[in-house]
């Protein structure tokens, strides 16, 4: 029961990464708010214990508003929020369109900002709380020149720049760099069955990461075990980045 008791909102938590998070913190005894785009699988996800799915639009400044005020005064405190919610391409540099990069930032890169921007105030209120957003190794290394690295990367900056900022109110903002996972959403975008062998085959760990890789390492950064930890970028890729 690491989280007994805790209010945590996690987004994109309906399918993948995120309903794995669901999953691993309501075990832990959190409250767990599952906000996602997709009602038909929140249905599905609000069906495990202390869960409740609310629909959510990442990129709604209104969406955003309208969610928090309803957490707080339903459940009184938000104690914990995950920016988890994206989206990804594997589009090369020549073929992305000005439209593809504005979706993109819009959704990976505003969405974590505007979930701090409306958080952070209740959080603030009980000078205490932490905030884990979903970067990608892609941010750290030099691979993948298009729209999706340069998303990643404003979320890995605009996390630093959160737990400098917020540090002094009691909230911890630390940021997680996942390698390649397997999820519905990686399996849609494999070009090829070779590919994903030489990534594995690349990996000092000899295998692909799992949604619950990810769901473990942001459940102890959510938790009061990470207490004393803020800024802090955590790397989950097998090793991949290392070499």
């Amino acid at each position: 029961m690491r989280l007994k008791d805790k209010v945590a909102i996690i987004t994109g938590g309906a399918s993948g990464i995120g309903e794995k998070m669901v999953e691993r913190f309501s075990q832990e005894g959190a409250i767990v708010i599952a906000a996602d785009i997709n009602e038909a699988a929140l249905e599905k996800v609000s069906l495990k214990d202390n869960v409740y799915g609310m629909k959510l639009d990442v990129s709604s400044d209104e969406d955003w508003a309208k969610l928090t005020k309803d957490v707080y005064e339903r459940f009184g405190k938000i104690d914990i929020l995950i920016n988890n919610a994206g989206i990804s391409s594997e589009k090369a540099m020549e073929d992305i369109t000005t439209k593809d990069w504005q979706l993109m930032m819009t959704i990976n890169g505003f969405g974590p900002f505007l979930g701090m921007k409306h958080v952070a105030p209740y959080m603030q209120e009980q000078t205490q709380g932490a905030i884990v957003n979903i970067s990608s190794f892609t941010a750290q290394i030099g691979m993948g020149l298009n729209h999706y690295s340069a998303s990643k990367g404003a979320v890995r900056a605009i996390s630093k720049a959160a737990a400098t900022f917020y540090g002094r109110s009691g909230i911890r903002v630390n940021a997680l760099f996942p390698g390649i996972i397997e999820t519905p959403m990686t399996k849609g975008l494999e070009t090829s069955k070779e590919l994903l062998k030489r990534l594995e085959a690349a990996t000092p760990l000899q295998r692909l990461g799992q949604p619950e890789d990810i769901a473990n390492a942001a459940l102890y950064l959510a938790s009061d075990e990470a207490s004393f930890i803020t800024g802090a970028e955590l790397v989950i890729d097998g090793g991949y980045s290392a070499q």
